[in-house]
């Protein structure tokens, strides 16, 4: 019994003096962003809703991309998100994933004349990305030029609305969302599928990593994450049976 006794209160020790974990967002809506009550988004719910399981001190802030990103990658103790995943990124992070799994596409103006057939006769026309964007690395990989950088999504949306980009790159679900809200814009040309996560400082305790992991494929099995999506106007991921 004092042994059980002794290694509750350890426990409770370990907690009290436990390192808060830091987690870094951009404005992206529907998935992170800065509300009058604070940060809020799909996968901000799913950030906190491990971090409650986990019991583990923690906070959220919204920066400019660029600007999280190279906190995560630079500071312990600190995460990125929501975060795409690729084979640059894989190396630099450890990764709790998937927050969300979705293809990117490349959006135009309604009625906009931008109409490339793949992403060769794209590369004519001038793109719109956010600086340090997984969709940046991912047009520079496939040899795009004419690439236009803005600090966040609403920056690059305004770029587009207003004819100083022909096209911007954004997650399908993100564009169904704009669409739906009434944004004019349209799919010019749908891209590949990603999965996009938390990405944390690669000194983050391997513990942490796994029980943040556990909690996510439990959201995921128990339907939670499609739940979360679907309040926020969302298609479900569909991976439910993946993670049982």
């Amino acid at each position: 019994m004092k042994k059980l006794i002794l290694a509750i209160l350890l426990n409770l020790a370990a907690t009290a003096h436990a390192e808060t974990i830091h987690f870094l967002t951009e404005e992206y809506r529907p998935y992170n962003y800065l509300s009058d009550n604070g940060p809020g988004g799909a996968s901000v719910d799913q950030v906190a809703l491990i971090m409650k399981a986990l019991d583990l001190p923690y906070d959220i802030e919204v920066l400019p991309w660029a600007r999280a990103f190279a906190l995560a990658e630079r500071q312990p103790f600190h995460c990125v998100f929501t975060t795409g995943h690729d084979a640059e990124r894989d190396r630099i992070f450890k990764w709790i994933e998937p927050l969300l799994v979705d293809h990117m596409v490349m959006v135009r103006r309604k009625d906009a004349t931008a109409a490339p057939k793949s992403l060769e006769e794209a590369k004519h026309f001038v793109i719109g990305t956010q600086r340090g964007d997984f969709s940046a690395g991912y047009l520079k990989e496939h040899g795009f030029q004419r690439i236009d950088f803005a600090a966040t999504l609403d920056s690059t949306l305004k770029k587009l609305l207003a004819g100083r980009v022909d096209l911007m790159m954004t997650s399908e679900k993100t564009f169904e969302t704009m669409r739906a809200g009434g944004t004019p814009v349209e799919a010019a040309l749908r891209l590949d599928g990603k999965q996009y996560g938390i990405a944390c400082h690669k000194d983050m305790p391997e513990e942490i990593v796994s029980r943040m992991q556990v909690e996510l494929h439990r959201l995921i099995a128990n339907g939670t994450q499609d739940r979360i999506f679907e309040a926020y106007g969302l298609r479900p991921n569909g991976i439910r049976q993946a993670t049982k």
